[in-house]
């Protein structure tokens, strides 16, 4: 036989053995990987974040410019905004709830259809239905079948903006009489916690009012980086981000601890001043 046939089968046994991973090659590749994944992952996450936060401050846009078409086509008047749920610290429904002509009625925590957001005097100037909840809500309805599905909203609209049942006396009836603050400081719609939503109102009392100036009574969202998203009715949407977590602060929470009431000043700084509302109770 041949010498170089001879020889031919172990050389390429040799070669095959010398292109094959050792066992440390392989962990110090995995721990690579592993690496570079712990580098991104945290960088992904804040841009998952970003975007969902992005979106969230579209949707507010997109409600706001609905209601300027309404009030465009409306002489003036404000998105009417009458479905109040009077409820307790606990959430639980206190009395009888009013439920008015409104832009959304009815109680979030139960909605299973979306019929209540098209039923709304905002829904023929923008027919999405998405455009109601927020992408990052976590909150759940649940079902009969004991399944559950997202909520149909996430946010709220002022009660200061044409909310003319009882505790509503003062609110605006028409953007014309806004002055205080000035349109593109007004707070309009309301990303809301998904721990105290209800209604389709945010309550919100203005600084100096006594009982009530010094407390949360709708409790804004903190999902987008411990922050929330409002628009206001220049049309324009801003990103508030708050010092302290909201989950847990509720109207029963007092006295607030000195970062929550830091967030509640900057927050107050988006409804009528005390000042106005005794001038505007005093007109009625």
């Amino acid at each position: 036989m041949r010498r170089d046939l001879i020889h031919w089968v172990p050389d390429t046994h040799r070669r095959a053995r010398q292109g094959a991973f050792t066992l440390i090659e392989l962990l110090v590749v995995i721990a690579i990987i592993a690496i570079l994944a712990a580098l991104l992952l945290p960088g992904l996450s804040r841009a998952k974040q970003m975007a969902l936060s992005t979106a969230c401050l579209n949707n507010l846009k997109q409600l706001q410019l609905a209601s300027l078409m309404y009030i465009h086509d409306h002489r003036d008047y404000l998105v009417q905004n009458d479905s109040v749920m009077y409820v307790n610290d606990t959430g639980n429904a206190l009395g009888t709830d009013y439920t008015g002509v409104s832009w959304c009625a009815g109680d979030v925590r139960v909605q299973t259809n979306t019929s209540v957001i098209e039923n709304g005097v905002l829904f023929p100037y923008n027919r999405s239905v998405g455009i109601y909840r927020c992408p990052a809500d976590p909150s759940r309805v649940k079902l009969a079948n004991g399944r559950s599905q997202p909520r149909i909203r996430s946010y709220n609209l002022s009660i200061w903006l044409n909310m003319q049942v009882s505790d509503g006396t003062g609110s605006y009836s028409k953007i014309t009489e806004i002055t205080d603050p000035g349109l593109s400081q007004c707070q309009a719609f309301v990303d809301t916690h998904e721990d105290t939503i209800t209604d389709s109102t945010f309550g919100l009392y203005p600084t100096e009012m006594p009982n009530w100036g010094d407390q949360f009574i709708d409790m804004p969202a903190d999902r987008h980086n411990n922050g929330c998203n409002l628009s206001f009715l220049d049309g324009h949407v801003e990103h508030f981000r708050w010092r302290a977590a909201k989950k847990g602060i509720t109207a029963a929470t007092q006295p607030l601890p000195p970062l929550q009431l830091q967030d509640l000043r900057k927050l107050q700084t988006t409804i009528l001043s005390w000042k106005t509302l005794q001038e505007r109770w005093a007109d009625f």
